[in-house]
């Protein structure tokens, strides 16, 4: 193993300063809450410590920190005025005022944006230490969460992603026994006897420095060196209460409290050098002074930094619209949607060799359980993966992944099955560019088969259900119902700065298309006029455009039906579907999804609600949706919850009539 490290020491009268300043920071704006400024505050008094893990990192290594981290923070490189600034939630600031005190980031010192949602940043973590070995670099991830946050279930599949592939991450787990009020002692698994050694853990008192600095070094050592990850649980006491908003003293004995002050970790190496003849107690009285006035100091200039403009709020919800292009498929021939896709992946491996696959079964032979990956992993092994059974891992590896600049490309089996991803896609995925003002970017793909119209999917095979994820901002959302639309969305796709959910219909993308000679590039937002009319417009996306263009020609000669491919749900094209009323007057709509707080209702309420659009409609807008309902295994019930041909002919009709 390496000896870089290993045979290293640290200064520990600059690691005492660091600490005291970390403390004084967490004193300041104890204080300045009380004094009512500021919102809310979270410290790290009792963990400083843990500042020498970061104090052996390289400029190249990762910190992905948890709240109370700031002393890690500044060790990694991060100033006390930023801080300050971060405290006040003033616009200079790696958040620009987005963030709560305790949640910063440095994009520059490679410190990622600190998330609340407890142990979400370790699969992210993963995703980078993941990024560092494909890339071969000597690169290493820190990632540290709380004893309580050992109990959710994105640390064990970390832990596990992390030991399956060797990645070089060290876990750092701050055990101070509270999980807010609640003493962890019987929940915790390390106390429980859970986990083995066998993935390098380590129970370190992390109260003294020392400690943390042998089995730091060991730990990161391992990781640089390929043998992996390693797990140091440290003992550290909280000295304070969980944050501004609690009170410690209501649930923990006066003994308790009383006996962690006295093992305070900055009294402890002061009173050490001062034995040990390396400082006085008068030139550790006038190191504290200086450090007070500079506190002091920086908080009273952070006070006075601009905040937030209220005309910023939408600023780095998104980036730049990806330049649409044409999509690398055979124009003018048949084509089945999944393989259209399969060779856009085909050529986006070639070209790039930051696209990273990985999904449950993708792997050659099986290539996908629809075949979407049939022979990418076959000729680009080293870039094409199975993933666990585990949607978490897949949505949190592909977040680190992309912070960290790789272009992920990422399979869920069943869009079904998101509900364990759903965490990271929210918490993480959508909101990382704008809660750092656009400091980080996600450019991940989340592809997904979904929809129904096949019978004997029953409830966990059928779900259409882009309105969960229109819902969220910060993702785009598209679904595709052509080929050359699969393609060219599918393109624009992974050329995006930011996270997409791609959707392709499972009842449409087996069947053979003709796809016209000339192919158009698929840009985010702009919807596709499948057939003109003059009488109603027809919107409608995925699987619902097979019953929609049936539908208007059954009623050729008698109405005339102007069919709109949506494509893109988020964003939508208004202008598109206002142009048409203009001509038509008359609005049916026709989703697979369910009909409350849906896509549907969300184009109808903008349609109703804008008075340029209003003012053109001849009759009430019509809603085609499934109903509140599950999807059954019996096709009895698949069929009689989907919108169907005749529903939708009813709902033309009915417009015609009001």
């Amino acid at each position: 193993m390496s000896k870089e490290s290993s045979q290293a020491t640290y200064n520990k009268l600059e690691l005492l300063k660091l600490m005291y300043l970390s403390r004084e920071g967490d004193r300041r704006e104890g204080v300045l809450l009380r004094q009512g400024k500021g919102w809310f505050q979270v410290a790290g008094m009792g963990h400083e410590s843990l500042a020498v893990i970061a104090m052996q990192l390289k400029q190249d290594d990762y910190l992905f920190p948890y709240y109370r981290d700031r002393a890690m923070m500044l060790a990694k490189g991060m100033t006390n005025g930023e801080l300050a600034r971060a405290y006040f939630a003033k616009r200079h600031t790696s958040s620009g005022g987005r963030q709560m005190p305790g949640h910063p980031s440095s994009r520059e010192k490679n410190i990622w944006s600190v998330p609340t949602p407890t142990a979400s940043n370790l699969l992210p973590a993963c995703g980078a230490a993941w990024g560092m070995q494909m890339q071969g670099t000597s690169g290493v991830v820190v990632a540290t969460t709380g004893d309580a946050a050992s109990r959710q279930g994105e640390f064990y599949e970390a832990v596990a992603f992390a030991t399956e592939r060797k990645l070089p991450v060290v876990f750092i787990v701050e055990d101070n026994r509270y999980g807010i009020s609640t003493n962890t002692d019987k929940f915790n698994p390390f106390k429980l006897g859970i986990f083995s050694k066998q993935i390098g853990l380590v129970h370190v008192d992390g109260r003294h420095p020392d400690n943390v600095w042998v089995s730091a070094c060991e730990a990161i050592d391992r990781a640089r060196d390929g043998y992996g990850p390693s797990v140091l649980v440290c003992e550290v006491d909280r000295l304070c209460s969980h944050t501004s908003s609690d009170d410690h003293r209501v649930y923990r004995p006066p003994a308790e409290i009383s006996e962690m002050m006295e093992r305070d970790p900055i009294n402890t190496v002061a009173e050490e050098l001062i034995e040990a003849g390396e400082l006085s107690w008068h030139a550790w009285e006038e190191i504290r002074h200086q450090i007070d006035q500079q506190v002091d100091e920086e908080y009273r200039l952070a006070e006075l930094e601009p905040d937030p403009k209220a005309d910023e709020l939408m600023d780095e919800l998104f980036g730049p619209e990806p330049t649409a292009a044409v999509p690398p498929i055979e124009a003018g021939r048949k084509w089945r949607m999944v393989d259209a896709v399969n060779e856009v992946f085909r050529e986006g491996l070639k070209q790039d060799r930051r696209y990273v696959f990985f999904g449950e079964d993708i792997e050659d032979p099986k290539g996908g359980v629809f075949r979407l990956t049939a022979g990418l992993s076959t000729q680009f092994p080293d870039r094409v993966y199975n993933s666990p059974l585990a949607e978490a891992t897949i949505a949190g590896v592909a977040v680190g992944l992309a912070c960290y600049g790789m272009l992920p490309v990422f399979e869920l089996q069943f869009v079904d099955f998101s509900g364990p991803a759903w965490s990271q896609i929210t918490q993480n995925m959508s909101t990382i560019r704008w809660r750092t003002f656009g400091q980080w970017k996600c450019p991940v793909v989340i592809y997904s088969p979904y929809g129904a119209y096949l019978p004997g999917g029953s409830i966990w095979h059928s779900q259409a259900n882009e309105a969960s994820f229109a819902h969220i901002p910060g993702l785009r959302v598209v679904v595709p119902s052509t080929p050359e639309d699969a393609a060219g969305l599918m393109w624009t796709s992974m050329q995006s700065e930011d996270p997409t959910i791609y959707l392709i219909p499972k009842h449409l993308f087996r069947q053979q298309m003709d796809v016209p000679a000339k192919i158009e590039p698929t840009p985010f937002g702009k919807a596709r006029l499948r057939r003109p009319g003059r009488d109603v417009t027809l919107v409608s996306w995925g699987n619902c455009i097979e019953q929609s263009m049936e539908a208007a020609s059954k009623l050729d000669g008698q109405v005339s039906v102007e069919v709109i491919d949506l494509r893109s749900i988020i964003p939508w094209d208004f202008p598109a579907i206002a142009k048409s009323l203009e001509k038509t007057g008359r609005l049916v709509v026709v989703q697979e999804d369910a009909q409350s707080c849906s896509v549907g209702q969300m184009i109808i309420a903008k349609i109703t609600s804008t008075s340029e659009t209003f003012s053109t409609l001849l009759s009430p807008p019509q809603l085609v949706s499934r109903g509140d309902v599950h999807i059954g295994y019996n096709p009895v019930y698949e069929y009689a919850a989907l919108p169907d041909t005749q529903r939708v002919v009813s709902a033309i009709r009915k417009t015609m009539e009001d």
